[in-house]
């Protein structure tokens, strides 16, 4: 019998049973759709981690006081010392460095601000005027922090996107001035709407000076330093003269933490794709329980059909051309099913994606190809079973239904 016959006589074997052959196919989608949706969604946080990342700007390295091993613990803390902090100096001193383009001290607080008998508390960062270009922030009012010495302080101010729109309304907030604590700013500029990046949400800063925060929360220390190397080849030098500087500044010893943007990057990519692969293997489970009803669904099905396979062999068809025929039932239940199943997991990714718009929702291509192909490789091997056993039987005994 030829392949075209084969399919056709497949085919119709399961036309003529609609409901066996819909509750097999249902089976199998299901399978898919549980893989691809679950990929899904493990495809659509790493993106939104790497997105993330990378909006917190490019060929970026963060210094950070106190040494964190790798089990993540300060040793110091084990023997009741604090780390040494981060100053200016130690800021201005990277810049040394042939590696590092420019630097963004950082200093954060909280202070309560009020304007017009209006007030809340809010997060103020000290920074300087670089803030902007290295993590490539939006202006949508006036202008960011001027450029000035570090170690100058002045009474301006950049408000979020928020913070503008609660204190000040639909009143022009440029120019205006707002206390903050005991301390009086004027407004130079409002940022771009942005949200939230990595757990800081940019919409709710009030950025000023990094000196003027300094004077304001009563202390030199930095939170972090910023530091934009020149291009990306440069980041590994940078993050070791980073290193080495510090080391320098603090009397020999090396008691930060320097990190590089992409290593954090590379660690996350790692760990949410190992994540991705563990929930699609166990979504694949679902497909082996598919192939067994496969297999139970056939085996019934020879059972039922025993006339039909002795006539065959008594007409001269060999074991072999019945064991095609089951597989060829097998296979266009798994393809069938895989092809539902790839839609229905599409149509759900879609819904997620409309349900939660921020994580960009979407199966990789491998996850496709695996789940159709673990489909119709387990409704062939689940039909092995059903075939050999219809070859088997005794064409005389089949057509007596013995």
């Amino acid at each position: 019998m030829k392949l075209g016959d084969t399919l056709l006589f497949a085919s119709g074997s399961l036309r003529g049973a609609r409901s066996r052959t819909l509750l097999m196919m249902l089976a199998m989608s299901i399978g898919v759709a549980a893989v691809v949706v679950l990929t899904s969604l493990g495809e659509g946080a790493r993106r939104y981690v790497v997105g993330q990342f990378s909006s917190l700007g490019s060929n970026l390295v963060i210094v950070l006081p106190g040494r964190s091993e790798t089990a993540g613990i300060n040793p110091g803390m084990l023997l009741g010392k604090t780390a040494r902090d981060l100053v200016l100096d130690d800021a201005q001193a990277l810049l040394r460095s042939p590696a590092i383009r420019r630097i963004a001290p950082l200093t954060v607080g909280a202070a309560q601000a009020s304007h017009g008998g209006l007030n809340r508390e809010v997060v103020v960062m000290g920074t300087t005027a670089n803030m902007l270009l290295i993590r490539h922030m939006d202006m949508g009012q006036g202008q960011f922090l001027p450029q000035l010495d570090p170690r100058s302080a002045s009474p301006v101010c950049v408000l979020g996107a928020t913070i503008k729109r609660e204190l000040f309304g639909s009143q022009q907030a440029v120019g205006a001035w707002l206390r903050l604590g005991d301390r009086r700013f004027r407004v130079i500029g409002v940022l771009a709407e942005q949200g939230e990046s990595m757990g800081m949400n940019t919409d709710d800063l009030v950025i000023i000076p990094v000196a003027s925060a300094h004077m304001l929360f009563n202390s030199q220390a930095l939170f972090r330093i910023l530091i934009e190397a020149k291009s990306r080849d440069m980041i590994e030098p940078a993050r070791r003269d980073a290193e080495q500087i510090i080391k320098q500044q603090h009397s020999g010893e090396l008691d930060v933490t320097v990190i590089t943007q992409d290593a954090v990057l590379a660690t996350f990519d790692r760990v949410l794709r190992a994540l991705t692969l563990a929930v699609g293997g166990i979504a694949a489970i679902s497909l082996s329980v598919a192939g067994v009803l496969i297999m139970n669904v056939m085996l019934i099905a020879v059972a039922q059909r025993t006339r039909e396979i002795g006539l065959l062999k008594a007409l001269g068809a060999p074991p072999a051309e019945i064991r095609r025929m089951f597989f060829a039932e097998a296979v266009l239940l798994s393809a069938v099913g895989s092809i539902a199943g790839l839609v229905l997991g599409e149509i759900g990714s879609m819904v997620i994606g409309q349900i939660y718009p921020k994580l960009p929702v979407g199966a990789p291509w491998w996850a496709v190809l695996a789940a159709f192909g673990t489909a119709l490789i387990t409704g062939i091997l689940f039909s092995v079973w059903p075939a050999r056993r219809a070859a088997r039987l005794d064409p005389v005994a089949a057509l007596a239904r013995r």
